[in-house]
């Protein structure tokens, strides 16, 4: 197929932008149907808003505030009515306005304040927020505010209000893209070839999204999931098409033409990126264990962008590279290999000499590496789960200001009512035991509807507050049940509580679905008990630092306001299994990448010590390249104005840095050395039963003049080069030769005085190595049917006798 989209570069670029446009128009004229659904079946506020709707089955349009305050004086001055009134009055007659609640009216006085300086109307649109005109809503508060002078302050509040603060669309995506575009051209050093990731990206990302906003008309998706689908979608698709780039360059550099590289990269990189999709789109349906209708819609979107994005990097990017040729290369690499010819893509500078340091002292990189990631997972012991709301908003907003007035003014519990709700009459000792209860402010009983009666309940303390979520148990638990009554307590609050309550029950069936699935997928993949136990451990260790961070930032607030995301407050309660997902998705891929490459010199060597060493040494470069690409496209998402985004953009970053950095860079490799062979067990009888299954398939072909390793019979030497003090000697030409002369392999020795070379047959070779300022040696080597260690003493101004 690479090679098909390779050579048919145009039909496939015209199919993708078909579908881009097609999907776009489709979209553009059915327009989103996205559902916040945060209710759960059998639970006790999910059965008072059943009732609710019972009681009032015909839902208005979104209810927003206005709320104003005077700085001496009362809100019934006329000074001050003559300038609200007229307001309120001309927003009430603004098309797609349905009514407007004043407490100037005869009913109006529980509006206003108990010292009346505060005092709040409300409007009612004809439309939910979502379908309410953008013009509207900035009609609205502009008409509202310019009722202000000296010594009134107006702020409005609101779903429909909070539309006209958030960021230009797009936003977070686009500095995301452009911080990625920074990395490319810095690890490319080529223009086109810094376009490829980002171009394939957006195509993945692109169709995604408008494909999740016509499958929000059929099934429920929430607001929040486009947002979390690109965050993850850009992501993984610039990640993925950087592992197939980079192996396409790295293909030319070596001297193959371009479209044997492209196919030799997507036989290779893409069989990759199709297993570590695959993994992604697994951990993402593990949250279908959790059976929340609200996550179902978000498993659609990720999964969905994810889908696309490897469809991209598998049939697009071979396309691009087509068009590109050997542009794809920088002009300085295309002029060294016409005037040098290939070059050995071998791992050298500082990645070899970091592999080096971690297999000398692998218990002091490891003990460093746990420090760290226990210290940063200490704030992940106070984790509370909740929702966010206006009062987390940046204190410059004007949601948030209406907020705190109405705290101010009606108390803290006012943003957050609570809802009893009752089939039939409510008991006369009902009313009168909600509010004798501690922590309660206000109670007001609604006349009976349809059957149904509603007693509002205000409680003394914030939405947020864990006194109110006290509240709410000792209304369920000790105030209800003594009356006889058949009540529930709902209310937003409530609902949130109740859904915080249920993750947190299911979230260890969850995190079990998703290690075992990863597990049995690293089982099958290396033939290994301890590499996937190794990887599982990791994975745990990397979502506690990061949960912590997490904490720390929007728990207990330790810079929010600098990082511009508002005020502090509890995590978000669907977000844990959200993040979970995308963590074990996102490790898995870095796990695979980074010892499939260990693994493939373990077959070969059968030397843990080099498996572990050449694995981190060839694969740290570009896991960190990757790891910064996606810390960048994370970290923007503190842009898109959504507190869920910045909570779900800060996380990622964050286990995505600590993954990358600490775990796969330090702490992985050095346990490897520390457990030695035993990384590579498997017994006998499961090694039987196991399917096969290939991540990487067959290395890359041979460089033309190499001798090919006989199948079944071949071997290798290795071991390092060094000088006579012992120190390693880099840039060493070692080649293995017959007895008669005839070369069978070459390499240069890395940094760490590194060599392999690979051995036709059992039987007696000579091996030469030489350096520059280093006379030359060789000796006759025997190799046997397993590996031969052969270290090589240089001497300076040695000449040896052999040549």
């Amino acid at each position: 197929m690479a090679r098909w989209c390779y050579r048919h570069r145009l039909v496939v670029l015209l199919l993708w932008l078909g579908a881009l446009f097609g999907l776009g128009a489709a979209s553009s004229s059915a327009g989103t149907n996205y559902a916040n659904d945060f209710s759960l079946p059998d639970t006790d506020s999910a059965t008072a808003y059943d009732l609710m709707e019972k009681a009032f089955p015909q839902s208005a349009g979104d209810t927003d505030t206005v709320v104003w305050k005077v700085d001496g004086g009362s809100v019934r001055d006329e000074s001050v009515r003559s300038r609200i009134e007229p307001a309120l009055e001309e927003i009430g007659r603004m098309k797609g306005v349905g009514q407007v609640t004043d407490p100037y009216a005869a009913q109006g006085a529980a509006q206003i304040s108990k010292d009346g300086r505060i005092a709040y109307a409300q409007i009612t649109f004809t439309e939910q927020a979502n379908a309410v005109p953008k013009d509207l809503i900035e009609d609205v508060v502009d008409t509202a505010q310019a009722a202000e002078r000296d010594g009134l302050q107006v702020e409005l509040g609101g779903q429909a209000i909070a539309l006209t603060q958030e960021p230009p669309q797009g936003l977070a995506e686009g500095v995301g893209i452009l911080a990625a575009a920074v990395v490319l051209f810095l690890a490319f050093g080529s223009l086109f070839a810094m376009l490829l990731p980002i171009v394939v990206a957006i195509a993945g990302v692109g169709t995604g999204l408008i494909g999740t906003m016509l499958l929000s008309h059929v099934t429920d998706v929430p607001e929040v999931a486009p947002l979390l689908g690109s965050l993850i979608g850009l992501g993984v698709g610039i990640d993925y098409a950087l592992f197939i780039v980079t192996r396409h360059r790295r293909g030319i550099l070596r001297g193959m033409k371009p479209e044997d590289a492209a196919v030799t990269a997507l036989n290779t990189s893409g069989r990759a990126v199709l297993f570590a999709g695959g993994t992604v789109c697994i951990a993402l349906a593990g949250m279908l264990v959790m059976n929340m209708r609200f996550l179902d819609g978000v498993v659609v979107a990720t999964s969905l962008t994810v889908v696309m994005s490897v469809l991209a990097a598998i049939t697009l990017l071979p396309a691009l590279l087509g068009l590109l040729g050997m542009r794809v290369l920088s002009r300085r690499q295309r002029r060294r290999l016409a005037a040098a010819g290939p070059e050995p893509a071998e791992a050298s500078g500082l990645a070899a000499r970091w592999a080096s340091s971690v297999q000398r002292r692998p218990r002091p990189v490891a003990a460093m590496a746990v420090v760290v990631m226990a210290v940063l997972a200490i704030p992940v012991l106070s984790l509370r789960l909740g929702a966010t709301d206006q009062g987390n908003h940046q204190e410059s907003t004007t949601t948030r200001q209406a907020y705190d007035l109405l705290a101010e003014g009606f108390g803290p519990g006012f943003n957050g009512p609570l809802q009893v709700v009752v089939e039939g009459d409510a008991p006369a000792g009902l009313v009168d035991g909600i509010r004798s209860a501690e922590g309660v402010a206000q109670v007001a009983a609604v006349p009976p509807a349809n059957g149904v009666t509603v007693i509002q309940v205000v409680p003394t303390t914030s939405p947020q507050s864990e006194q109110t979520d006290q509240l709410i148990d000792r209304l369920r638990e000790d105030v209800i049940p003594p009356t006889g009554a058949e009540a529930h307590v709902g209310g937003v609050t409530a609902v949130f509580k109740d859904f915080a309550a249920v993750t947190a029950d299911r979230l260890p069936y969850f995190v079990a679905t998703i290690i075992a699935l990863g597990f049995l997928l690293l089982l099958v993949a290396f033939r290994s008990l301890v590499v996937p136990l190794t990887a599982a451990l990791m994975n745990l260790i990397a979502a506690a630092a990061s949960f912590g961070v997490l904490v720390a930032i929007f728990q207990w607030g330790w810079g929010t306001e600098l990082i511009g995301v508002g005020k502090e407050g509890p995590i978000t309660s669907f977000l844990p299994v959200i993040m979970l997902s995308l963590l074990f998705g996102l490790s898995m891929d870095y796990q695979v990448f980074l010892v499939s490459r260990m693994h493939e010199e373990w077959v070969h060597t059968k030397d843990n010590a080099r498996a572990v060493r050449v694995g981190l040494a060839e694969t740290s470069r570009v896991i960190n390249s990757a790891a910064l690409i996606m810390i960048c496209v994370f970290s923007a998402f503190v842009l898109s104005g959504d507190m869920e985004g910045a909570m779900a953009g800060i996380g990622l970053a964050a286990a995505v840095a600590l993954d990358a950095f600490i775990l796969r860079t330090a702490l992985v490799p050095a346990a490897m050395h520390m457990l030695g062979n035993a990384n590579w067990w498997l017994p006998d009888w499961l090694e039987k039963r196991l399917p096969h299954l290939a991540v990487e398939p067959r290395e890359d072909p041979p460089v033309a003049g190499e001798e090919p390793v006989v199948p079944g019979r071949s071997s290798v030497v290795h071991g390092f080069v060094r000088g006579a003090d012992g120190e390693p000697v880099e840039g060493a030409a070692v080649t293995l030769l017959t007895q008669g002369g005839r070369r069978l392999d070459g390499v240069t020795s890395l940094a760490d005085g590194s060599y392999i070379v690979a051995v036709p047959a059992p039987g007696t070779y000579l091996l030469a190595a030489s350096a520059a300022s280093y006379g030359s040696r060789a000796g006759q080597v025997v190799v046997t049917e397993g590996p031969l260690v052969y270290d090589v003493e240089l001497a300076e101004g040695e000449v040896d006798a052999v040549n």
